[in-house]
């Protein structure tokens, strides 16, 4: 099963994904690899995680998943804000999961911590993925005029494709979008995908985010 995760990197909330063997207990696997931290790879790019380990979900009851004690209570209020909403955001993608319960607090979800993803949220590929072309970028965007641009980079940083789409929405809320990006290329090699917005002011690449991943020559 793949399951989402939901780190921190200067100071919003990031997704990455994990497959692992399938099991019912979704929740205390997601939590366990939640508080195991990001991949070197992960780390590489900024990203970390703010819970500790021990923090299990003690029952799920009408949607409402109820936490035991959590570690560093005493954290200031920012930093235990972020954890909580990666906790939050990780498990709600499960579907018995609307809402979560802290120690002491009332049901909380996603919409209780608002501002804390940037602009453009990358939801696939993951970092160090292998992808092969066409590729789906996939995520979540408030940007100017909801326009989405992407492209791709080989391991000298050169650019070999580029694209962009719409989001559902845009210019003040948040929407979907799904860009498809071709490229070509006859061997394996290390590669980057850059999901950005283009400026209104002046046309350069704002609110960028930058995916390692592996790109790789059309399956045979």
């Amino acid at each position: 099963m793949t399951i989402e995760l939901w780190y921190v990197r200067s100071g919003r909330l990031v997704p990455t994904r994990r497959t692992r063997p399938a099991t019912v207990a979704t929740s205390r696997l997601a939590l366990s690899e939640l508080s195991a931290g990001p991949t070197p790879a992960e780390a590489a790019t900024g990203m970390v995680t703010l819970l500790p380990a021990g923090v299990e979900v003690t029952r799920i009851v009408d949607g409402v998943a109820t936490l035991g004690p959590v570690p560093s209570a005493d954290d200031p209020a920012d930093r235990r804000r972020l954890r909580e909403a990666q906790v939050v955001w990780t498990l709600t993608q499960f579907p018995t999961v609307r809402r979560v319960r802290f120690p002491g607090g009332a049901p909380v979800g996603r919409a209780d911590y608002p501002g804390l993803l940037a602009p453009i949220v990358v939801t696939g590929p993951s970092v160090g993925e292998r992808v092969t072309a066409p590729l789906t970028v996939s995520g979540t965007a408030d940007v100017f005029e909801a326009t989405v641009s992407v492209r791709v980079l080989d391991d000298a940083g050169r650019q070999v494709a580029a694209a962009f789409g719409t989001a559902s929405c845009g210019s003040g809320c948040r929407g979907d979008y799904r860009v498809v990006v071709n490229w070509r290329t006859n061997r394996e090699q290390h590669g980057t995908i850059e999901v950005y917005e283009v400026s209104a002011r002046d046309g350069t690449r704002i609110n960028a985010v930058a995916v390692p991943v592996l790109l790789a020559p059309p399956d045979s």
